[in-house]
């Protein structure tokens, strides 16, 4: 967001020549910069995450999936925030995913930058998607949309 602006991120079906059959599903995505600012974004599609893709157990009621990197300064407060609302929250658990060991996921799922948190549903539907540290605050509220 610069000066002010957004920019509208559309399905297939939104574009010119381009229709879609498949029904659309809503997924939010949530960019924290570096100053704070929160840019979100909604993208309609719907991904899902087994417990095999994870290599964990997806949690009772929901699962904050982080994906970092060794060298990534906020991955280790986003780790700290997101082990703490995890352990608040009966029924969430929290699966850090080491972004160059996993590079398949990586890419499917389009993560950019670490640390990027995914916040699934029971099911393990992909519910909320946010890139940079989350303040504990904005990952508690998350966890409404997916309880």
């Amino acid at each position: 967001m610069r000066g002010g602006r957004t920019r509208r991120v559309g399905a297939a079906g939104d574009f010119p020549g381009r229709e879609s059959s498949r029904p659309r599903k809503r997924c939010t995505t949530v960019t924290i910069g570096p100053s704070g600012r929160v840019r979100v974004r909604v993208r309609d599609e719907e991904q899902r995450l087994a417990e095999a893709e994870l290599g964990a157990e997806l949690g009772e009621r929901a699962t904050l999936v982080q994906f970092s990197s060794a060298f990534c300064a906020p991955c280790r407060a986003t780790r700290r925030v997101l082990g703490e609302v995890a352990g608040m929250v009966p029924g969430v658990r929290h699966v850090e995913i080491d972004a160059e060991a996993r590079l398949d996921l990586v890419r499917r799922l389009g993560v950019l930058r670490t640390p990027t948190m995914l916040v699934l549903d029971a099911g393990g539907r992909v519910v909320l998607r946010a890139a940079g540290q989350p303040r504990k605050a904005d990952v508690i509220a998350a966890l409404g949309e997916a309880v």
